[in-house]
């Protein structure tokens, strides 16, 4: 999911409002109206691409009700802080998209409709979605107030020139062979004496994805970001032994740039694949970046695990990744927001929306289509499935995003310019931790 994840630290605040407003102002629901607001995720290579591949199944959706769409596409460093607005001033749209991981946290305001009911029975019930990404609608426990509507994971994608070109014939398995294949890939192919060929890119200062692979990695090692009392323990054995794990391939391992600590936006790690800057990386949906630049020679395979084979948390591959759609509670279009989920949530819809953006159904009736049969998406499918699971359903889960990420984008800045030992590693974690543990 890109979704960079910037929470206020006046969420408290906000919630208390949020609830305050829920029942006031422009929350009354009044007369249904035949036209409705829906603010859209950007999920495709820009906000009027996205815009074009959701036209048709808007107009779809008003041929067949007669109800209109007033659209806005809005971007992932705009979209938490434009959903936060809308919560305090309680003037927002009908429907909007969510990240996924932000669910519980915009749950705890009180301001969008639960799951059940209509809008239950809109969607088609429980039933009809992956398990795993149903989960992600909301804290434990509590009735959902996000309904799943793309599905994503992440794969390992690779540039298949350069593994042919340094003789690798598949793809590692475990992450000692990852990180083995990495070294062979990474060269000095211009006689500097410096290596202008990396064996694996990241996006080194994006926050929200290094939290992914915190949670990614800790886990592999036999650890987790919170026990299960619900206390932070970023710095736990198994923790830092993960973490360590991912910030080594820059600072000991040398087979990621020292520029890669620059990095902020995933486009930037693709541009290194595509341009054969880098042989290996780490990402949800690339797919739709490589046909827009024409770029064929690439592969996928499974996130490379501590133990080939490994099942339960150790096999963990993947956070649950997507988008949800969530209504706003105090909408006055309630009747008519309802159906547009039901809409966007049908099998055929389904089919046609995450064709076109290259994600993931997460309905099992629309997982079938032929569409979804490539090597590429069936490796994804059963990382959704099989290997992934949500990020930690609380609701400081962005606080936990911030803490994480950013220690880790510090970690590879420092390994950048010098050397980054395993206590560097422990204390920047155990900072992060006490920040936590204090701010719950």
């Amino acid at each position: 999911m890109k979704n960079p994840l910037k929470v206020l630290a006046s969420l408290t605040a906000v919630a208390s409002l949020a609830l305050s407003l829920s029942g006031c102002g422009g929350g009354s629901p009044q007369a249904t109206s035949d036209t409705i607001t829906y603010w859209a995720s950007d999920q495709g290579n820009s906000l009027d691409d996205t815009a074009a591949k959701l036209k048709p199944s808007l107009d779809r959706f008003t041929e067949k009700t007669g109800v209109k769409v007033n659209l806005e596409v809005i971007s992932w460093t705009d979209l938490y802080n434009r959903i936060l607005t809308a919560v305090t001033s309680g003037d927002g749209p009908d429907v909007l998209n969510i990240g996924n991981t932000w669910a519980v946290t915009l749950q705890e305001t009180g301001a969008f409709e639960p799951v059940e009911g209509k809008l239950l029975e809109a969607v088609g019930g429980e039933d009809r979605f992956l398990k795993t990404s149903w989960s992600t609608g909301g804290a434990e426990g509590k009735t959902p107030t996000s309904v799943p509507l793309y599905g994503l994971a992440y794969n390992m994608y690779y540039n298949t020139k350069l593994f042919k070109e340094a003789g690798i014939e598949k793809a590692p398995v475990t992450w000692q062979e990852f990180v083995e294949t990495a070294k062979k890939l990474t060269k000095d192919t211009n006689g500097d004496g410096k290596p202008d060929q990396w064996g694996f890119t990241a996006a080194g200062a994006s926050v929200s994805a290094n939290s992914h692979q915190a949670f990614v990695r800790g886990l592999q090692n036999g650890g987790t970001l919170f026990d299960k009392d619900g206390k932070p323990t970023f710095d736990s054995g198994p923790q830092v032994e993960g973490v360590k794990q991912f910030i080594d391939l820059m600072a000991t391992d040398k087979v990621m740039s020292p520029s890669d600590a620059e990095i902020s936006q995933g486009s930037q790690k693709i541009d290194n694949l595509i341009n054969g800057q880098a042989a290996m990386l780490f990402d949800q949906s690339p797919v739709k970046n490589f046909e827009a630049r024409g770029f064929t020679d690439w592969g996928v395979a499974p996130i490379p695990m501590m133990s080939a084979g490994a099942t339960g948390d150790l096999g963990t591959q993947s956070h649950v990744a997507g988008i949800n759609l969530s209504i706003f509670k105090n909408s006055k279009n309630k009747e008519n927001a309802i159906k547009l989920a039901g809409f966007l949530t049908s099998d055929e819809e389904q089919v046609s929306l995450n064709k076109a953006y290259r994600s993931l159904p997460v309905v099992s009736g629309a997982s079938s289509d032929p569409a979804f049969q490539t090597e590429e998406v069936k490796a994804k499918n059963d990382a959704l499935a099989n290997h992934a699971l949500p990020m930690p359903l609380i609701a400081k889960e962005g606080q936990m995003e911030t803490l994480t990420g950013t220690a880790i984008k510090n970690l590879f800045a420092k390994a950048a310019t010098g050397t980054v030992s395993e206590d560097d590693i422990k204390a920047a974690l155990k900072d992060a931790n006490n920040q936590m543990a204090a701010a719950q």
